[in-house]
């Protein structure tokens, strides 16, 4: 497994070999520093701790700045990625030439909260007809049952709060790695909105074969 730690800045449009536009998604990656690591025989796996962000000293707090060895200034993000496939030393940085020779990554974030929406749009209800005096346009419609005892299943598809959970879009493709801005150009939609921390992976189901 491959992956560092992102930030969302926004969308554009760049032009193929061929010429076709294509909207992209550009993804920030700053120094991600290995922190620590996992051990199979320590830990029962193989693991490498990645930290982003640097973290000013008068908001670090003795137990948070405990995980960080000697000479590691603290950063606000950590994520454990296993199996890390590329080598690497505790301390090291690593940059968005990790991603060379990779076509399709998979991206996870936290998606757009929307607050509390009805069944139309939280579940792509149908709704009823909109002719004057149907008096059911957007309503949910019925949700117990007619025979005892009278009551509500769980899990049923209700009106509620909507956005705002952990979201992983697979198999989007990578289409440019610039190594100087250090910025990853994906092709589509990312979750989340702007400047918010995503991870970029590599492509668990989709080849990643560059081909020539």
């Amino acid at each position: 497994m491959v992956g560092l730690i992102g930030k969302k800045v926004g969308m554009t449009q760049v032009f193929d070999e061929t010429g076709n536009m294509l909207p992209v998604t550009i993804v920030q990656v700053e120094a991600n520093v290995v922190v620590n690591e996992r051990k199979a025989d320590r830990d029962g796996y193989n693991a490498v701790i990645l930290g982003a962000f640097e973290m000013k000293e008068k908001n670090v707090k003795k137990p948070y700045a405990g995980q960080f060895r000697e000479g590691i200034k603290p950063r606000k993000v950590c994520v454990e990625i296993r199996d890390f496939e590329k080598k690497y030393e505790i301390g090291s940085e690593l940059s968005v030439d990790l991603f060379e020779g990779i076509e399709y990554v998979d991206v996870k974030g936290i998606s757009k909260g929307k607050g509390f929406q009805g069944v139309v749009k939280r579940h792509g209800f149908a709704g009823g007809r909109k002719t004057h005096g149907s008096k059911f346009h957007r309503t949910p419609g019925s949700t117990g049952q007619s025979a005892w005892p009278s009551r509500v299943f769980k899990g049923s598809r209700m009106a509620g709060r909507m956005g705002g959970e952990n979201v992983t879009v697979q198999n989007l493709k990578l289409v440019k790695i610039d190594a100087e801005k250090n910025i990853l150009l994906i092709k589509g939609s990312v979750p989340g909105p702007r400047n918010r921390v995503v991870l970029v992976y590599k492509s668990k189901k989709k080849g990643n074969a560059k081909s020539k």
